[in-house]
C-alpha cells in the first residue's frame, strides 16, 4: 500500500469483517514502456549501493499476522481477500518493482519501504509473510518478506523491491515469475545447524589482517540488527561472532574473526548450503 497525502481513496468491502483500507489511487497506472515496470516518476535510486549482491535474502521466521492489515479490501473497483493461511500457495504471473518514489514511505505494514531490502508487495499474501520468487527464464530465485499491498494492475501479481528485482534480473521489464509462500515453521535441514561446530581445518596464515565473512548489507540499522539476531539464533556456535557495523550509507553484517582463510571458506560453504547465503571474505 503506497500512502501519499492528497492522493488517497478509501475503499471498504461490505463483509462481516468490516474491512476498510486506504490506498494510493495511482497504484494501478500503466508502467512506462521500457521502464522495467515502474511508474514514470519512479525508478532506481540516485546512489545505488555498489554491493547489492551482498544484501541477503529475507530470513523466514514466525510472525503474527497483522489483523488490521489482512482484512478484505477494494481498490480501483477490484476486491481482494487476503489469505488467512498461505501454506501451499503458488502463483505464476508477471512481476514488477518499485523504487525511489516510495523509498522511506510507509508500507501497508506501517514499516518504511526500503528499496534495498528484500521485500515485496502482494495483493493477498498475509502481512507479514515470506515468499520465494523465481525467474524461470534464468533459474534465479530470492526469498522476500511481504510487508506491502499491490500491485493493483490486472496483469501483475507481485511488486518487488529494487534489490529483489536486481537479483532476479528483471529490472528491464515486467517479467514472468513464480511466487511460492514459505512456511517459517516447517521443519528444514537448516534448523539443525544451530549446534553444528565448524569442521576442523588446517590453519593457513592470513597475512593481511583478520579474516571475516560479510553476510549482508542493509539500508538501515534495524534491518541489519534483526538479521544478525536471526543468524545468532539459527547458527549458534557455528560462527565465532556476528556483528553489525555502519559502512557509509549501509549497515553491514559480518561474521568472524576466523583463525584461517580455510576456516572462513568452510563457514562460507556451510552458510551457502544451509541458508542459501553467498558470503565473501573481507579483512579488517
Amino acid at each position: 500500500m503506497r500512502l501519499f497525502a492528497g492522493l488517497l481513496t478509501v475503499s471498504c468491502l461490505a463483509t462481516g469483517l468490516g474491512g476498510c483500507a486506504v490506498f494510493d489511487t495511482r497504484s494501478g497506472r500503466e508502467p512506462v514502456p521500457g521502464s522495467g515496470g515502474y511508474y514514470k516518476d519512479d525508478g532506481p535510486g540516485a546512489q545505488t549501493p555498489a554491493d547489492l549482491a551482498a544484501i541477503p535474502d529475507a530470513v523466514p521466521r514466525p510472525e503474527t499476522p497483522m489483523r488490521a492489515k489482512n482484512r478484505p479490501y477494494t481498490v480501483l473497483g477490484r476486491s481482494f481477500v487476503p489469505l488467512a493461511d498461505a501454506r501451499g500457495f503458488r502463483q505464476e504471473g508477471m512481476a514488477s518493482w518499485y523504487g525511489r518514489r516510495f523509498h522511506g514511505k510507509p508500507t501497508a505494514s506501517g514499516e518504511p519501504y526500503d528499496m534495498y531490502a528484500m521485500t515485496a508487495a502482494h495483493p493477498t499474501l498475509p502481512i507479514p509473510s515470506y515468499a520465494r520468487v523465481s525467474n524461470p527464464a534464468n533459474g534465479r530465485s530470492v526469498v522476500v518478506r511481504v510487508n506491502d499491498r499491490g500491485p493493483f494492475h490486472s496483469d501483475r501479481v507481485i511488486d518487488l523491491s529494487y534489490t529483489a528485482a536486481w537479483k532476479l534480473d528483471i529490472l528491464k521489464g515486467v517479467t514472468p515469475v513464480v511466487v511460492e509462500a514459505i512456511d517459517p515453521e516447517a521443519p528444514t535441514e537448516s534448523t539443525a545447524v544451530a549446534t553444528l561446530p565448524l569442521p576442523a581445518a588446517p590453519l593457513i596464515p592470513e597475512p593481511d589482517g583478520t579474516t571475516w565473512l560479510q553476510l549482508g548489507a542493509f539500508g538501515n540499522a534495524a534491518g541489519a540488527a534483526a538479521f544478525a539476531d536471526e543468524l545468532r539464533r539459527r547458527l549458534g556456535n557455528a560462527l565465532p561472532e556476528i556483528v553489525s557495523l555502519p559502512a557509509g550509507d549501509l549497515f553491514k553484517v559480518q561474521a568472524g574473526p576466523f583463525a584461517s582463510v580455510a576456516q572462513a571458506d568452510q563457514a562460507a560453504a556451510l552458510l551457502a548450503r544451509e541458508l542459501g547465503l553467498q558470503p565473501f571474505r573481507v579483512s579488517r
